[in-house]
């Protein structure tokens, strides 16, 4: 399936059914797909950002992210369409349900 850039409807839909299943919202900020993760401590953020990472690798998508302590702040977009994608809302959802497991 080739990638393509999602317009503002389909990405408010995405964003709409991708927020049903989780406590904490994803945002649209700066036309990204934006969300801040918290965990008990260190270990178990950079546990997260590990499980992300393989992932991400195995579907060639990599967010844009940082770690302080135990927060992971995650934006994600796709660069080669210059927007987003389903490709940003599927790695959302695998990051709702990795953060879920720890």
């Amino acid at each position: 399936m080739p990638n393509i850039k999602l317009d503002e409807q389909a990405i408010q839909q995405a964003l709409t059914e991708l927020n049903a299943s989780t406590a904490q919202e994803w945002t649209i900020e700066n036309d990204k797909l934006t969300k801040s993760f918290r965990f008990k401590n260190f270990q178990q953020a950079f546990g997260f950002m590990t499980m992300c990472a393989l992932f991400a690798e195995k579907k060639d998508h990599h967010p844009e992210w940082s770690n302080v302590y135990n927060k992971v702040d995650v934006q994600l977009v796709t660069h080669d369409v210059a927007g987003l994608s389903a490709k940003d809302f599927d790695l959302a959802k695998k990051m709702d349900a990795l953060a879920g497991s720890i």
